[in-house]
């Protein structure tokens, strides 16, 4: 099978059992033991859960909800609903039951598999409301629920294949609700040959290779991680699934990955912990931890900044980067980041460690990736998502907002044929809703259009960028602008609050509760003073000018933030109106 052979998803899985097959295709921890599955065993594995699938009825077209954290099994129902030419419904396993009966009942889900007791609550719990759904399957033993492994069967009178040949380029393979910040989830419809292309087209930006390993914590049923493992299997990297985010750090070192995907957010932990540990530093190893450190923020691929710089970066990744190397496992070749902004200072820390950070960018609706920066010569641009894919047309329309055209554009939103027609324009152009602009062949994100706002002084303000740089202090975990049609931009900001106990005792200062620490003086003084370090960064009508601090976690279940660790501004902004109210009218 050739690379101009790949015509589904399925192909994928095939092409690296004829070309390239691996012991460990996948992989994962089981009662403490890392367990593998050979490219063999896979396929194998797969064709059983398809007989089992088209034993109950599946059909081409049909979809399938998968709702399970990452790991060989999410992989295995997928191949088996690709290659039979059903529909792959990918859902979070964190969103609440309501989404769960809206998003099952608008792709008309036959059956769903999962692995988590609480999410098979939450479906049980609505339904009687979900019309389609015949049946439920789970990966791990649940009261009440079929194991997945009863579905597996030799009998079945058909030919796999000939089902899997029988599929077109231009089918829909995959539905992925977006999880947006406001309204309903969207169902964007990705064919075979918007994600095949995309992959092929992302390939080259990794520095690939022959016994290559990678680690997936990312959520699969995010098109970021999923693209990607469909290009590792593409290219034979193994895959090995994270036990949890909790356990990251430990499966690195298991693993010794030489690639894995991040969120910025994720990374930004990674910097706050390294530097909180050499804060603890005393005497010559703490100078020369904050030595090194200041080197690689002055780092740049494409400036040679000398050969005494140059000396001292390499004595600083001998006794300094080299134990940052280590705790990642020692092989890392490139980590990617997508989903959000990259703060450039962790780009060029890492990267000056020998740790290459290549952001990029991309939306589900274009599967996923419109651009990212790679290690090849004259790749990379810090403070960029790199250049555009070769085979897309990236302009920028006449106000600034992103704009694609190319194979790997969505076939459009599921039953919304409006929403569709003003996502993607007459000339086939998609609309990305960011405002960009390109610098020496490589783009750069600025903003999301719809979340630019004005002051009441006609200046424009773009929230993003000055959240990017507010998360840069260490006091500060989450932020929001606001300001829109105010005299000036304000914030609300939901301390670290990890970071600041810490700081806090330090200093002496005995407080029992979150509430506490915000109401008291030094605390307050303290964070002021890094706005308005910050602040410098802006032009003065820029400048937040007062903020709140909030005394809650911010995240998923509690509604501030989107599976993909976006803030969720309008509600954010209903909850928290009382703090902008007593910005603005105080």
């Amino acid at each position: 099978m050739s690379e101009n052979s790949l015509k589904s998803l399925a192909d994928f899985y095939y092409f690296q059992l004829n070309n390239n097959p691996k012991k460990d295709a996948f992989s994962q921890k089981e009662n403490g033991k890392w367990v593998s599955l050979s490219s063999q065993e896979f396929v194998e594995k797969s064709i059983r859960l398809s007989k089992g699938l088209l034993k109950l009825g599946v059909k081409h077209g049909d979809r399938v909800a998968v709702i399970a954290n990452n790991r060989i099994e999410w992989h295995l129902t997928d191949l088996a609903i690709q290659q039979i030419g059903a529909i792959n419904v990918p859902i979070y396993s964190n969103i609440n039951a309501e989404d769960y009966l809206y998003i099952l009942n608008d792709c008309g889900a036959k059956f769903v598999f999962l692995s988590d007791p609480e999410v098979f609550d939450k479906i049980q719990s609505v339904r009687n409301q979900i019309k389609s759904l015949e049946s439920i399957f789970t990966y791990e033993n649940i009261s009440g629920c079929t194991h997945y492994k009863e579905l597996l069967t030799d009998e079945y009178d058909g030919n796999i294949s000939d089902l899997k040949n029988n599929i077109q380029y231009t089918d829909t393979a995959t539905l992925i609700y977006t999880s947006g910040t406001t309204g309903n989830p969207k169902g964007v419809m990705l064919t075979h040959e918007n994600l095949i292309t995309n992959v092929i087209a992302s390939s080259h930006r990794l520095p690939l290779g022959d016994n290559l390993k990678s680690l997936s914590f990312l959520p699969l049923c995010h098109v970021f991680e999923r693209m990607l493992d469909y290009l590792y299997i593409y290219k034979s990297v193994s895959i090995y699934y994270a036990e949890s985010l909790e356990t990251i750090a430990d499966n690195l070192k298991e693993i010794q990955p030489h690639f894995f995907a991040t969120v910025p957010r994720l990374l930004e932990k990674v910097y706050d912990k390294i530097v909180a540990k050499g804060s603890e530093l005393t005497g010559i190893k703490k100078a020369l931890f904050f030595w090194a450190l200041e080197l690689g923020l002055k780092y740049d691929p494409n400036i040679n900044m000398g050969g005494w710089y140059n000396f001292q970066l390499k004595l600083a990744n001998k006794i300094i980067f080299s134990k940052w190397r280590e705790a990642l496992g020692n092989n890392v070749l490139a980590i990617v980041s997508g989903g959000a902004a990259l703060q450039p200072r962790l780009a060029r820390v890492f990267s000056a460690a020998q740790i290459p950070v290549l952001e990029g960018y991309g939306l589900t609706e274009t599967s996923p990736v419109i651009g990212v920066n790679s290690l090849q010569p004259n790749g990379r641009m810090i403070g960029t998502i790199g250049k555009p894919l070769e085979n897309l047309d990236v302009k920028i329309a006449e106000d600034g907002e992103i704009i694609v055209k190319g194979p790997s554009i969505m076939k459009g939103y599921y039953n919304l044929p409006e929403l569709t027609a003003e996502a993607i324009d007459k000339d086939g152009y998609f609309h990305t809703g960011d405002i960009g602009e390109f610098v020496d062949g490589f783009l750069k994100i600025t903003d999301r259009k719809k979340e630019i706002f004005k002051t009441s002084g006609g200046k424009y303000i773009a929230p993003q960028v000055m959240e990017n740089k507010f998360k840069e202090s260490r006091f500060i975990e989450q932020v929001m602008v606001v300001g829109e049609g105010e005299k000036h931009p304000s914030a609300i900001i939901q301390p670290d609050y990890e970071f600041l106990k810490n700081w806090a005792e330090r200093k002496g200062i005995a407080l029992s509760d979150n509430d506490a620490l915000i109401k008291n003086e030094e605390v307050i003084n303290r964070i002021t003073q890094e706005v308005e370090e910050l602040n410098k960064s802006f032009a003065s009508y820029e400048q937040v000018k007062k903020f709140e601090l909030v005394t809650t976690q911010w995240g998923i279940e509690t509604g501030e933030l989107t599976p993909t660790l976006k803030l969720k501004r309008k509600f954010i902004i209903e909850k928290y109106k009382h703090l902008i109210e007593k910005i603005y009218r105080s």
